[in-house]
């Protein structure tokens, strides 16, 4: 029995080493496999989309992205994109990174093509729509396609016209609070757009799809959330830029990657405290406790047809979702507005002209509901700042089937980037496409219009859910501003756009602003 256990260790010993080497050729094996299979998708890749028309200067880290100007001053970048354009007058291959392609759209017989369908957005190294599940989860702007249909239906009750009507009030009254204005008109000095209105966008999708009242308007500094929600479009769009930095192994370890999840962490948490604050008056006093039943109620109690509601963590999304397209999309768009009317004072009288004819006879310069449809000139210009200045630059979709663009066929997974700004300025589709002419969205022009020409808040199934609650905003914003004050521009300021989440001024929007 003695010498039979002397043998035992060394048994052991063979059986490990034999175990080791299994696990060794196993894992080799394995790891040559992924190899050989990545070089195969990667040939294949190569093989369909270099036969697509598209920039041919290929490096092999950055792709193509290399070509693109970075920080050359927006003239720079605006005859580049503009070139692309009139080279490749639909679409273009891009690729992004020495591995990932990618198929840029910007004309109506192209975007139709893709937005025809409901295919989701595209996740993982694809698209930027990866790096922003941290910060606003599978929302509706990011969900599959399965959890956005039900999450759409859902939704949608918190946008019908009786939700919808009561709102104006609440515009009206956020908008005489906009007291920077007050302050510092008729001083000649001038004043930073985008943090003005950023206030007040921010002030009015709490109190009308939280019931959540803040004071951030008449703070002194910029407010907390604000400023989280900047850092984290910045980072997303440095990210994209960066293929090294798309492994979130990698991006996590920098410096921008840990101020990311910092901020992530900051505004879930003024999401969880706004639901948190409603979920326990509704258990207090009801849901008929409120003048009106907003998103926040609907969400949190929506059932579906199984009787099952949004989990806390789905409310926490949609809240995180609408916290930031509810207020950073239209504060994008109401500052190029004023900066068009700053830029164009013909345009500027026409918009109080019409305003003054609405308004004539009344006390008090807050719209109505009914007044809405009669700003009819206003609602062209909001449209023609929204082509020229695209708040939302570019968004994207991935295929859910083989498809086809000019004879190529693009395999299912294919991601496809939609180009607002090329598609609104694209010289095929648009008559003089860098000129500022509001006439082209009058009842005469708009019928010549294709649906898919003008398209700032998407179009097909998967559009922006709130476009109404947006054009509604910006509508009473912009009267009650024009009615009382008088735009100009700054000479010595020429704003420089920054295409990220949302067209941005990298210098800032300044204007002066003077009592009528």
């Amino acid at each position: 029995m003695s010498e039979a256990n002397d043998f035992l260790p060394v048994n052991c010993l063979i059986s490990m080493f034999t175990i080791l080497n299994i696990t060794f050729v196993a894992c080799g094996g394995y790891f040559i496999y992924r190899i050989i299979k990545f070089i195969v998708s990667f040939h294949y890749q190569w093989s369909v989309f270099q036969k697509v028309q598209g920039p041919t200067d290929y490096h092999c880290f950055y792709g193509n992205l290399h070509t693109f100007p970075k920080d050359c001053g927006e003239d720079v970048q605006i005859a580049f994109i503009l070139n692309l354009v009139r080279k490749y007058p639909k679409y273009f291959r891009l690729w992004r990174g020495p591995f990932i392609p990618t198929i840029v759209v910007y004309h109506p017989d192209t975007v139709k093509q893709i937005l025809k369908t409901s295919d989701q957005k595209p996740m993982g190294l694809s698209a930027n729509y990866g790096f922003l599940l941290p910060w606003l989860g599978p929302g509706l702007v990011i969900a599959k396609e399965s959890q956005w249909k039900r999450s759409r239906r859902l939704l949608s009750p918190a946008f019908h016209f009786d939700i919808l009507k009561p709102y104006i009030a609440i515009y009206n009254d956020a908008a005489n609070v906009l007291e920077k204005l007050a302050v510092i008109a008729d001083t000649g000095k001038p004043f930073e757009v985008f943090e003005a209105i950023s206030l007040c966008t921010l002030d009015i999708i709490m109190r009308c799809a939280f019931s959540y009242h803040t004071d951030c308007q008449r703070q002194k500094e910029t407010h907390p959330y604000v400023q989280a929600v900047h850092a984290l479009t910045d980072i997303v769009e440095y990210r994209a830029r960066n293929p090294i930095l798309y492994p979130d192994f990698i991006f996590y370890l920098t410096k921008r990657g840990r101020e990311f999840l910092k901020c992530c962490k900051f505004v879930h948490s003024v999401a969880e405290r706004v639901i948190y604050t409603r979920r326990k008056t509704l258990e207090k006093e009801g849901v008929s406790s409120g003048k009106f039943l907003d998103l926040v109620d609907i969400l949190l109690t929506a059932r579906d047809e199984t009787g099952d509601g949004l989990t806390p963590l789905e409310i926490r999304n949609e809240t995180d979702t609408f916290m930031f397209g509810g207020h950073d999309t239209t504060s994008s768009a109401m500052s190029w507005i004023l900066y068009s009317l700053a830029e164009h004072m013909d345009v500027q009288n026409k918009v109080r002209i019409e305003l003054d004819s609405v308004l004539e006879g009344r006390q008090s310069d807050d719209l109505l509901w009914d007044d809405l449809p009669l700003l009819e000139y206003m609602g062209m210009v909001i449209k023609e700042a929204m082509r020229q200045h695209c708040p939302v630059p570019v968004f994207a979709r991935q295929l859910k089937t083989d498809d086809q663009i000019d004879g190529h066929i693009l395999p299912a997974g294919t991601t496809v980037v939609i180009d607002l700004y090329m598609l609104h300025h694209n010289e095929e589709v648009w008559e003089r496409p860098m000129e500022f002419i509001p006439e082209r969205f009058s009842k005469e022009n708009a019928s010549k219009i294709d649906p898919f020409q003008f398209i700032p808040f998407s179009a097909g199934h998967r559009n922006c859910i709130g476009q109404k609650f947006g054009m509604n905003e910006m509508k009473v914003i912009l009267s009650k501003l024009v009615h009382r004050y008088k735009f100009e521009l700054e000479p010595s300021h020429i704003p420089q756009k920054k295409a990220s989440l949302v067209m941005r001024a990298v210098n800032g929007i300044l204007l002066r602003v003077s009592s009528r």
